[in-house]
């Protein structure tokens, strides 16, 4: 199935001093690869454990300790490539990438560089409903992850926790698509999407799991269009990263305050120094970090305790048979099977779990009124109590129940409301529950008559007014609804006021 169509955004546009600029942005986001063991070895990869807890002899860069390959990371990247509609590369090289810090034990890290295992693929960032970017990705590499420095615990000594260390990281690396801040938070936030979907990532931002690095460049009008005509990356302006961005909010903040920071820069008579930058969220600025490294300052070579990875396109096509139903595609099943518009199906979509959960509770019902219900009802409580789906009080099951009583005009949609608070606090079948309270609708047209005829007794200066001006026949729908708790049928009751007023 195809995804909906699209129409891409303009670029944004920043106001200088002397010029208009456009914003150009390249993204590196680093995937923590959902394995529960370290890519060269088998210590474990679970999150929060004491420091230095999870750190194997491989790890530690022990003297004679050599790598060994983790084929479950392997086969994680491969299916990533897969779901971004990305080439897999048949043969793949890991190279030692040198540098030197307290909390990479080798002085080298494990990555890829010329020959990666996952080549070109692309991502649709959904702006809104009808309007994305075409984001194109680069190249996905495998590679270790290194430790973590701690500078709070000591006045005059930094410590090194190296659980991390060794740990999958797949580095998906995109082209200079991204026009925006806001494009680019949304970039994130698909790919974080896809591979919450595909399962090779569980996308915690709050623990690290995923986190990116930002490029930033700003240029004068046009001169993008002159890079894609001509493929110089000399009509992009020098680019700046801001590293290890883990909110979706810093980065549309960060990319702010550097573009802007170097268009002030450029208008003023300077030039912008390559350099790796910080992002502070408290002062909302971004600072030198050092300058930025060139690929020969890493001194790249083939690891020699490693051998190349060969697959067979056979091994690769079945990984592919076993990819799950992906964002776009889903959200397209359900505008089209469901009848749901292109914005609720997204919010449907967002998450697999709230996806699973949607078609449970439509399947065989309406979907637009499950849709209302789901996203509503259900999300909206859950988003207020903070509350993950798998652990809903009201389950699909239940909530199908509620629907299910409306569809028979056993309950109206307010009494389902009641019903609906009912299930989440205490439980129990919707049907039984209507049941043993006594809140069923009232259909007997003779009562709900009965109740009209008391209702306009009671108000014969209002049913004067009413039959000068018709509108007011709602004010006695209210009140008959109210007189009957809310059990009687609103339709019915409609229809015999608006019939004893004479009004249409």
């Amino acid at each position: 199935m195809t995804a909906l169509a699209y129409t891409e955004p303009a670029p944004k546009v920043i106001a200088g001093l002397k010029d208009d600029w456009e914003l150009v942005i390249g993204m590196e986001v680093h995937a923590q690869v959902a394995s529960k063991s370290k890519l060269f070895s088998g210590a474990s990869t679970a999150f929060g454990a004491e420091p230095n807890s999870n750190v194997s002899l491989v790890d530690a860069a022990m003297p004679g300790m050599l790598p060994v390959i983790n084929e479950f990371c392997v086969e994680q990247a491969v299916r990533t490539g897969l779901g971004l509609k990305a080439e897999i590369n048949l043969r793949s090289v890991f190279d030692r990438k040198n540098y030197f810090y307290p909390d990479l034990p080798q002085g080298y890290q494990i990555s890829q560089y010329k020959h990666p295992v996952v080549g070109e693929g692309e991502v649709l960032v959904d702006m809104e409903p009808g309007v994305g970017r075409r984001v194109r990705i680069e190249r996905i590499h495998l590679e270790q992850d290194a430790g973590k420095s701690i500078h709070d615990m000591d006045p005059a000594m930094s410590f090194v926790d190296l659980n991390r260390t060794g740990v999958a990281l797949m580095e998906i690396v995109s082209r200079p698509d991204i026009r925006g801040p806001e494009e680019a938070a949304e970039y994130v936030r698909k790919l974080r999407q896809i591979l919450r979907y595909l399962g090779t990532c569980d996308g915690n931002m709050q623990e690290g799991s995923l986190r990116a690095d930002v490029n930033v460049s700003v240029c004068r009008r046009g001169a993008y269009e002159k890079y894609r005509e001509t493929g110089d990356f000399s009509h992009l302006g020098t680019r700046c990263e801001i590293k290890n961005m883990n909110s979706m909010r810093f980065i549309q903040q960060a990319i702010e305050f550097e573009a802007r920071r170097q268009i002030a820069i450029i208008e003023d008579g300077g030039t912008v120094d390559q350099e790796t930058r910080l992002y502070d969220p408290v002062k909302g600025e971004t600072r030198s970090m050092r300058s930025k490294e060139e690929a020969h300052d890493y001194r790249y070579f083939p690891d020699p305790d490693l051998l190349p990875l060969e697959f067979s396109q056979a091994w690769v096509d079945g990984i592919g048979a076993s990819l799950p139903e992906l964002p776009d595609d889903k959200k397209a099943r359900f505008v089209k099977d469901y009848g749901v518009t292109e914005y609720d199906a997204s919010v449907l979509t967002a998450d697999v779990e709230h996806a699973d959960f949607f078609e449970a509770v439509a399947k065989g019902r309406d979907g637009k009124q499950a849709a209302n219900w789901v996203i509503n009802e259900l999300f909206g409580r859950l988003n207020k109590e903070s509350t993950p789906v798998s652990e809903s009080p009201v389950s699909a099951a239940q909530l199908g129940g509620v629907i299910d009583l409306i569809a028979k005009g056993d309950i109206s949609g307010k009494i389902a409301k009641d019903l609906f608070e009912i299930l989440w606090t205490e439980g129990g079948d919707p049907a039984e529950v209507v049941e043993a309270r006594g809140m069923k609708q009232v259909t007997d047209t003779g009562a709900i008559e009965a109740a009209v005829d008391e209702v306009l007794a009671a108000n014969p200066d209002k049913v004067e007014q009413a039959k000068a001006k018709p509108s007011m026949a709602g004010w006695f729908v209210g009140q008959v609804m109210k007189a009957t708790q809310g059990k009687a049928n609103p339709q019915a009751v409609q229809a015999l006021v608006k019939q004893k007023l004479g009004v249409e």
